[in-house]
């Protein structure tokens, strides 16, 4: 029902400026208005990574819940989990509006938005009071004056260490200056080291073994993604997101908006992220778990993301233009694939194309 009431006000949503659309959806779900499934999870859909229970392998994207609003409703809705920031130590307002561009031909955003949050203190005292059941993820990110950028990392895992299921590491928004230098290995061995010792402080004080996943960029040179990986490998990271958005403006149709400074998503970004996704994949050899991100708009993506290497999925520019029901879909189209080929469960699909994916053209 909720699905095709979607259907009905897309024009209207279309008609606001994109961040007012989007505080209008999280002020519905805040409301409890959206849509629940309307049966469990088929049993073969479920993840079991790190030690936790995934539903489904499904996950609504950083970016989409900034200040933990409405983690529990992500959940309520069928996601095998929620991730909610980027959120940064101290509130920031981000970059001046406009800030974030449709570019609906090409079904993507473009985004500046630049960590704009309410901060840790607002974020925690949401989740310590509403305390969603089912796996959590906190994206942990630095503000933009920071003087030791390392330090607002350590502070994130520290203030949400109670809360959270897993922690991500974004080092790969493009719009806070200088963020995607710490993606550089001497820049990264020292914040990865950073961030294990403050889990390796809580460890010993008898709190759980929080997995740290770090998040990539999309845009990183061929020469220098080895290192990197190496050095994500070598420190024990317990997981890899590809990727975020891209500076790349391949093929976009909307030649005046694609001038836009910002990261591209959604559709445009799924050829690069999903090869970027399959190298990390062919050189961790599958031992790391990774997190497929990056155009994700029907089951036949998500599954090529899987074959790519992926463990678990996140998607968010694809529900602006599919809406809600796109959920879904994207679980009857796996299970049909697993029926299909007779798999004993989603995992069965990860890494089997791979090298396949890894061998083609960043610009596809």
């Amino acid at each position: 029902m909720l699905t095709a009431v979607f259907e009905l006000a897309r024009p209207l949503l279309y008609a606001l400026d994109p961040e007012q659309a989007h505080e209008l959806t999280l002020k519905s779900m805040e409301a409890g208005i959206y849509p629940r499934p309307s049966a469990p999870d088929d049993a073969r859909l479920g993840v079991n990574v790190w030690g936790q229970n995934f539903p489904n392998p499904l996950g609504i994207a950083a970016g989409f819940d900034k200040d933990a609003r409405v983690p529990g409703a992500v959940l309520g809705m069928g996601f095998g989990c929620a991730e909610i920031g980027s959120v940064t130590p101290l509130p920031q307002d981000g970059n001046p509006r406009p800030r974030v561009f449709r570019l609906i031909r090409d079904r993507a955003l473009i985004n500046r938005l630049g960590f704009n949050n309410a901060g840790h203190a607002a974020a925690l005292a949401r989740l310590r009071h509403a305390r969603p059941e089912g796996v959590l993820g906190v994206n942990v990110g630095a503000n933009k004056d920071a003087a030791d950028r390392a330090a607002d990392y350590v502070a994130g895992v520290r203030a949400f260490y109670d809360v959270a299921s897993y922690f991500t590491v974004n080092i790969s928004s493009p719009n806070t200056p200088g963020l995607r230098d710490l993606q550089a290995p001497a820049a990264l061995d020292e914040l990865v080291l950073r961030v294990l010792q403050a889990r390796e402080a809580m460890v010993a004080a008898g709190r759980p073994r929080r997995p740290v996943v770090v998040k990539l960029a999309p845009d990183i040179a061929e020469d220098d993604l080895e290192p990197i990986v190496r050095v994500l490998e070598a420190r024990g990271v317990d997981g890899i997101a590809v990727s975020n958005t891209t500076l790349a403006r391949e093929k976009l149709g909307d030649a005046a908006l694609a001038k836009e400074a910002g990261g591209v998503s959604g559709r445009p970004l799924f050829h690069r992220s999903t090869v970027v996704l399959a190298r990390v994949h062919r050189l961790t050899g599958g031992r790391i778990p990774l997190i497929g991100i990056g155009g994700i708009d029907c089951g036949e993506a998500a599954i090529a993301k899987l074959e790519a290497g992926a463990t678990l999925l996140q998607l968010y520019t694809g529900l602006i233009y599919e809406g809600p029901g796109l959920l879904g879909r994207i679980k009857q189209e796996m299970v049909a694939r697993l029926e299909r080929e007779k798999l004993a469960c989603i995992g069965d699909l990860t890494g089997r194309r791979a090298q396949a994916w890894a061998a083609k053209a960043l610009a596809g």
